[in-house]
């Protein structure tokens, strides 16, 4: 009797850690289905775009995305031309002071149109000034912190120089997908050539700057991992909304999404926020790699693509494009 008794608490305990969340993510992920973000200001239009994401993630519907870049091709227009359908997702990028009053007049017109805005910032090094080749320098990540060196100046009127087209878009109530520092886990980018605690310190200085300080309610704040994935680069729950990683390699998709899941918790949704080839819908269905959206990089990556592969992609049914969008209440 002993010994049967002795057995069923076992098997019992079996039970109860297969039954466990993926992670301590993953409990606290199922606790915020009630459209929670982390900002409890956050505005009821941030509130209803993710109430409308957690919607369509649970109709097991894909979210189609699309980058646009201010130079060659108008990518939006080539889906539409390709495909019949323009993206449900249209990403920009504050990557230079010049053009950011264009992007950010873009995003309004689009959220204006049904879609949904999706926002990232190629984040150049502090010291080294703005654009794609100063984002990839190297300085002491610790120095941002250490008030009155040249990179903590340089760090603080970064983010009050950004914070300004972010209030535009505020002020204009259009929530955004907020994207900073991607592939931040990746060695390429500044903030990713230090240590995972390093950038934690940085993503929650934005955080606390851009929510508390300048009232940044708009924001649904997206962790945007490399495909390395190293988990020490997670800022922690009260620090984002949700989480995901980017690729180039198409078959490495499916072992990402898996990855994100074991660490952020199997409610999280996932999107593949910046990729070089679009997931094919049929083999995410067959997977159960579902992601929340994917967002395919601008020029040479869309219209390298197969036209053909486009256009069924496209017009598959768990892909969702603008037209099939639907705002909350």
């Amino acid at each position: 009797m002993k010994a049967k008794f002795i057995c069923g608490v076992t098997m019992l305990l079996a039970l109860c850690v297969a039954l466990m969340p993926y992670s301590a993510e993953a409990k606290v992920s199922r606790e915020r289905k009630a459209n929670q973000l982390s900002n409890p200001k956050a505005s009821p239009e941030a509130r209803k775009l993710f109430k409308e994401l957690l919607s369509y993630h649970a109709d097991g519907k894909i979210l189609s995305g699309q980058m646009w870049a201010p130079w060659g091709i108008d990518e939006i227009e080539y889906v539409y031309k390709t495909t019949g359908k323009y993206p449900a997702v249209r990403g920009h990028d504050l990557i230079h002071e010049r053009s950011n009053a264009r992007e950010v007049e873009l995003l309004i017109e689009w959220y204006r149109k049904g879609g949904i805005p999706t926002l990232m910032w190629h984040w150049g090094a502090p010291t080294k000034g703005e654009g794609y080749e100063q984002s990839k320098m190297q300085i002491d990540i610790k120095q941002c912190f250490v008030e009155g060196t040249p990179e903590n100046k340089a760090m603080w009127a970064d983010l009050k120089r950004v914070a300004v087209w972010l209030k535009q878009l505020r002020d204009a109530k259009v929530p955004i997908l907020w994207r900073p520092m991607h592939e931040c886990d990746g060695d390429w980018f500044w903030y990713g050539k230090g240590t995972g605690e390093e950038f934690v310190k940085l993503w929650r200085t934005m955080y606390d700057y851009f929510t508390h300080e300048c009232g940044l309610d708009n924001l649904i704040w997206v962790v945007p991992h490399s495909d390395w994935i190293d988990p020490s680069y997670n800022p922690g729950r009260e620090y984002y909304d949700l989480a995901g990683p980017d690729t180039y390699r198409k078959e490495w998709q499916g072992d990402l999404y898996k990855k994100i899941r074991n660490i952020y918790g199997e409610d999280n949704l996932i999107p593949l926020h910046e990729c070089g080839t679009i997931p094919d819908p049929d083999e995410c269905k067959a997977n159960g790699t579902m992601w929340s959206w994917w967002m395919l990089w601008h020029t040479m990556h869309v219209t390298g693509h197969n036209k053909e592969d486009l256009r069924r992609i496209y017009n598959h049914e768990i892909v969702l494009t603008l037209d099939e969008l639907k705002r909350a209440k």
